[in-house]
């Protein structure tokens, strides 16, 4: 087997999935997870995610070969702080959040001449949904994810992330912390803050009855995400709050240009935007592709 101890910090949705996906492809000798609510051990007992669930992350982490931090962001700098006197030299950890600048930069400095490498991961796999109960073994399947290099990544470690996401269904691009962070403003994160300002804004109780019965799928589809973990996107915003705003900076401006359009009656700039998103959104959709992976 490829691995001998898997330690899950934190089992929620993305956690569970991947203890699933590792105990149905047999890839670990043992699959462990760490919670925080005494209650959450029946849970993830229940979903079949982990041989076994505990509140003590020294029990969790010791002796294992891989740690996968799957907490909100602003967790993983002080939870990897505290397994890591309980780490054995050659442990790689790595995490799945959506930001990497700022995970980076939280635990490079942690494990610095430890004997520990450290493997940035985001699989960009995931639902609105929550929790362990959400959990799927083929969660990660067709997926992309993204692997990024820190000052504790040597190559080794790096191969054998690739490998663990690979092993899981996933393709692989290998982007730096930054490039990532940038892409993800854009593509993942603007989305997510668009779907929730959209969903207070048309589903605020002030509203007639008649509004929130007029919102059909295409509501439904675009405010989709707005269901999502409000403390995880928090974290992602506050993060990756640069590119983020870089991002909204550019979204502001395309739709003030837009506005003027329509306020002057613009027919054909008007048509000309949605053309332009129709061929753009239905060429992506044809291709589907990546770049070459590394």
């Amino acid at each position: 087997m490829p691995w001998h101890k898997v330690a899950l910090i934190g089992v929620g949705l993305l956690g569970g999935s991947i203890g699933l996906a590792l105990r149905h492809g047999r890839l670990a000798q043992s699959v462990v997870g760490y919670v925080r609510r005494p209650e959450a051990i029946a849970e993830c007992e229940q979903v079949g995610a982990l041989d076994f669930a505990t509140t003590d992350i020294q029990q969790v982490v010791q002796n294992a070969d891989l740690v996968i931090l799957c907490t909100p962001l602003m967790q993983m700098r002080p939870l990897a702080a505290q397994l890591m006197p309980h780490l054995a030299p050659g442990a790689i950890l790595t995490d799945v959040g959506s930001v990497k600048k700022s995970v980076h930069l939280a635990i490079d400095p942690l494990i610095n001449n430890s004997g520990i490498s450290f493997v940035g991961s985001h699989p960009m796999a995931g639902s609105e949904k929550m929790g362990v109960a959400a959990s799927r073994p083929d969660l990660f399947k067709n997926s992309l994810c993204v692997v990024t290099e820190g000052d504790n990544s040597p190559p080794a470690a790096i191969q054998r992330i690739e490998d663990f996401w690979r092993s899981l269904g996933a393709r692989i691009l290998r982007l730096s912390p930054e490039a990532h962070d940038a892409f993800s403003a854009r593509s993942s994160h603007l989305p997510h803050l668009v779907a929730a300002h959209l969903a207070n804004l048309v589903l605020d109780p002030s509203q007639p009855l008649e509004q929130s019965a007029l919102c059909a799928n295409g509501f439904k589809d675009a405010t989709r995400m707005a269901s999502s973990s409000p403390e995880m996107w928090r974290d992602i915003s506050l993060t990756n709050r640069d590119e983020l705003d870089a991002a909204l900076e550019q979204l502001i401006t395309a739709l003030q240009n837009y506005r003027t359009s329509l306020t002057a009656g613009d027919s054909e700039r008007i048509t000309d935007l949605f053309q332009q998103a129709k061929t753009r959104r239905d060429g992506w959709i044809r291709k589907a592709t990546l770049p070459p992976t590394a």
